[in-house]
């Protein structure tokens, strides 16, 4: 089970990030920057390093803080390293598929760390199986790794270049060899990839809030297909595949990526206010002060407050002490888990008309929770506005919800999740009110799960288990993450 405040989020995978510095401070550094990415992925955490000449792994399950010390630290001597955050997508959540993951080849020693999705992983696995080749995990992760390294007497980069022909799917990765450090991103550049300068070094990572906790500086986003190397010669770009149409996953700009990120030349902050200010335009009702759902919502709260002239009033306290909190599957158990983690502040709500907002809503669990949380705090009304459009298809592409069978909207009309909420009023932001919000334009987008318009084409034996048996309706706010 995951935990409790998950229950009805839609869930990354995974944070990479890469280091190079001259210092031999490289795992330290990594060890800060995973703090910034621990978003990204809480069930593992791991960094790889290099001197020049080997390379040795640490990887745990938990958090950063948890896998970690400064004795571990101390063991890790190296000028290169690279980190990673897990959340599971492909493979169970175990040690043996934490990640990075190991690999010996003829030039020694590699490490990789992935976020993202393999598409054909297991038509490439059941391949090399056949020829072979032995596994030690189930991630998607280990068969990338493995077939680099079946390339690997064309060199690093090559065999980077030659893996990226054979792969199909989402994913940014970080590639660390004895003496190299490399960093690529798929063609479709669904996941995100940065790279820039730290010190005297370089770096790249999945965000540009892993670069501040290192005094780093983000020089440029990797382009679709395209590959940074990093070595002592300095850091250089190379395309690795042939660039497809940009598709960049919208959720990173609604929901996944820190608010304190950017993506591009956008603060995903103000894209976020910025869908909030969508939201009033788009269903306004007349309501007394506008509540966040903390905090994901809080952005998006501020800019529909600021647009409607409604008094933005924190109502809820977030308990910032639980991070991995497992409970038996019981409703009333998991309502009492959902109380936990956001305690209503009753003087703030009682007799109120609100405007509930909140980032999004896959299987209507903890929002149905958090809407009779506000009427039993003595709410007269209760609005809920949602800045991700609705989600009526399943991910592919590296996002925990690839059942058609457990998204609401999928299920329900607007008006029956409303009804199954026990909300007053429920708004959702429109596919263009969020995309607007980012600056950008819809073409630039992966928008599958809200219109079912996968820009990488799907194998059928993998849709087919997303598509078939539908829990029915009833039984959405039972339906577990997987």
């Amino acid at each position: 089970m995951k935990e409790v405040d998950e229950q009805d989020r839609p869930k990354e995978e995974c944070g990479i990030l890469g280091l190079y510095t001259p210092s031999g401070e490289a795992a330290r550094l990594a060890f800060f920057g995973l703090f910034a990415l621990q978003h990204r992925g809480q069930e593992s955490a791991g960094i790889a390093v290099s001197d020049g000449e080997t390379v040795r792994m640490h990887k745990e399950m938990g958090l950063v803080s948890q896998a970690f010390n400064e004795q571990i630290l101390s063991e890790l001597p190296g000028h290169l390293a690279i980190g990673h955050t897990r959340y599971s997508t492909t493979g169970a959540s175990v040690l043996r598929n934490a990640q990075p993951i190991f690999c010996t080849s003829i030039v020694g020693e590699i490490a990789v760390a992935h976020n993202g999705n393999l598409l054909n992983a297991g038509q490439v696995r059941q391949k090399m199986i056949a020829e072979g080749e032995r596994f030690d995990s189930t991630s998607d992760t280990e068969v990338m790794a493995r077939l680099m390294v079946r390339h690997m007497d064309r060199g690093p980069e090559n065999a980077v270049a030659a893996t990226m022909r054979e792969i199909e799917g989402a994913y940014s990765v970080a590639v660390l060899t004895p003496d190299r450090l490399i960093g690529f991103r798929d063609p479709n550049g669904v996941r995100p990839l940065v790279a820039g300068r730290v010190a005297d070094g370089f770096m790249l990572a999945s965000e540009s809030c892993a670069f501040g906790p290192v005094d780093g500086h983000v020089e440029r986003e990797l382009e679709p297909g395209e590959m940074v190397i990093i070595d002592n010669l300095g850091m250089r770009y190379a395309q690795g595949a042939p660039p497809r149409r940009k598709a960049m996953c919208l959720f990173e700009y609604i929901y996944f990526a820190r608010p304190d990120s950017h993506m591009g030349t956008t603060s995903l902050y103000a894209a976020r206010e910025r869908m909030g200010e969508n939201l009033w335009k788009e269903h306004p009702v007349e309501a007394d002060i506008v509540v966040p759902v903390p905090d994901s919502g809080v952005p998006a709260a501020h800019g529909l407050a600021r647009a409607s002239g409604l008094p933005f009033q924190e109502a809820m306290v977030k308990s910032r002490y639980i991070h991995r909190t497992f409970i038996v599957p019981d409703q009333r158990l998991r309502e009492l888990g959902v109380r936990m983690k956001l305690t209503p502040m009753i003087d703030k709500i009682r007799g109120q008309r609100l405007i509930l907002v909140d980032d999004s809503i896959v299987r209507a669990t903890t929002t149905k929770q958090l809407v009779k949380m506000m009427f039993d705090a003595g709410a007269a009304e209760v609005h809920v506005r949602i800045t991700a459009p609705p989600i009526q298809h399943p991910c592919f592409y590296g996002i925990d919800m690839s059942s058609k069978g457990e998204l609401a909207a999928a299920q329900m009309s607007i008006e029956q999740i409303r009804e199954h909420l026990g909300a007053t009023t429920l708004g959702y932001l429109s596919i263009e009110g969020a995309v607007a919000a980012t600056g950008g334009k819809p073409s630039q987008f992966c928008l599958a799960c809200f219109n079912g318009d996968y820009p990488i084409p799907v194998p059928e034996d993998v849709t087919k288990s997303a598509f078939e048996s539908p829990p029915e309706v009833g039984e959405l706010a039972t339906v577990k993450a997987h």
